[in-house]
């Protein structure tokens, strides 16, 4: 293969490897390490199973032993590149951005309730950990491990149970959405359905306003109906009831691995004092209403202002 022919595009810290593109523009190249290879095998399972995923068309090994993967593109701006581009002085997200991103959630989902997994004992739990990153939370964060917070998850699992587990991404976001497909499944595993497309809007208010966008309450309400009317089709049952608990799950996530080691790192500091609070808030309204309400988070800049004045720990 000429190397001349692909223009470097990025690292790719998670499979130890990089990501190059062809010079028209209609394949990808990636390269890694084992990570990698299970990526692969994994994205040839699920797109025989028509998930909307990139077709894989040559892999193989590099001369100094690296693992590579050829797959054909599914477009050169991702949903969250376009948020980016259409913003013109706001925060609102384009109704277009979110129509396709409805669009091809709906097309995920179908294809996950169609091919769903039998469940094991303790597969829901392990789930629980592997997305949560419990265990890195609660080492980080050890006041968090408390009799509270695990009653809580408790009753996220319990209202879960019925739920079919299926080939899930675990990272799903506007930045792994194309108009075509869904990308960068390196982090696969089983989820309960619904976990990873029902979170893709919410999960924009976890970065305090640093996407430089926002969802409406009229487009996330729009996201959930498609996605109900998707499940529905499918399984004959809505799947936005479960937001609320996948919401929870999702605080934990955007918790992880935050905490500085570095003391000296004020800004650090300041984003893992954030996401505390917003799991907190998000524990919080799940214990009185069963759901999360990401409008009702602030802002890092509001939260900082209340920090610095002693309104937050």
């Amino acid at each position: 293969m000429d190397e001349n022919t692909w223009r470097f595009v990025k690292k790719r810290t998670a499979a130890n490897g990089a990501v190059y593109v062809s010079a028209d523009g209609a394949r990808y190249r990636r390269t890694g390490g084992a990570e990698l290879r299970a990526e692969a095998e994994f994205q040839r399972r699920i797109a025989d199973l028509d998930y909307p995923v990139p077709h894989l068309l040559e892999e193989g090994f590099t001369d100094d032993g690296h693992y590579y993967v050829v797959e054909e593109s599914l477009g050169d701006q991702t949903l969250h590149d376009r948020a980016v581009a259409s913003l013109d002085g706001g925060s609102a997200l384009a109704d277009d951005v979110t129509d396709t991103a409805a669009q091809v959630a709906a097309r995920l989902l179908g294809a996950q309730a169609t091919h769903v997994v039998q469940s094991t004992p303790g597969a829901l739990r392990q789930w629980l950990d592997s997305a949560g990153f419990t265990q890195n939370v609660f080492q980080e964060n050890p006041d968090l491990d408390n009799d509270r917070t695990h009653a809580a998850l408790d009753h996220a699992l319990d209202r879960l149970a019925a739920v079919p587990l299926v080939r899930g991404h675990l990272d799903y976001g506007l930045p792994n959405v194309l108009p075509a497909g869904v990308i960068d499944w390196q982090h696969h595993g089983l989820v309960p359905l619904g976990y990873d497309v029902l979170p893709a809007l919410e999960i924009i208010a976890f970065k305090g306003g640093n996407k430089g966008y926002t969802a409406s309450p009229g487009q996330r309400h729009r996201y959930l109906a498609a996605l109900d009317d998707a499940s529905v089709n499918t399984t004959g049952q809505p799947v936005s009831q479960n937001l609320g608990a996948y919401l929870l799950v999702k605080a934990l996530f955007f918790l992880a691995l935050m905490r500085p080691t570095d003391l000296s790192r004020t800004d650090k500091h300041l984003k893992w004092q954030y996401r505390r609070h917003l799991f907190m808030k998000g524990l919080e309204q799940y214990e009185h209403t069963g759901t999360v309400d990401t409008a009702l988070f602030p802002g890092l800049e509001e939260f900082a202002a209340g920090h610095s004045a002693g309104d937050h720990p």
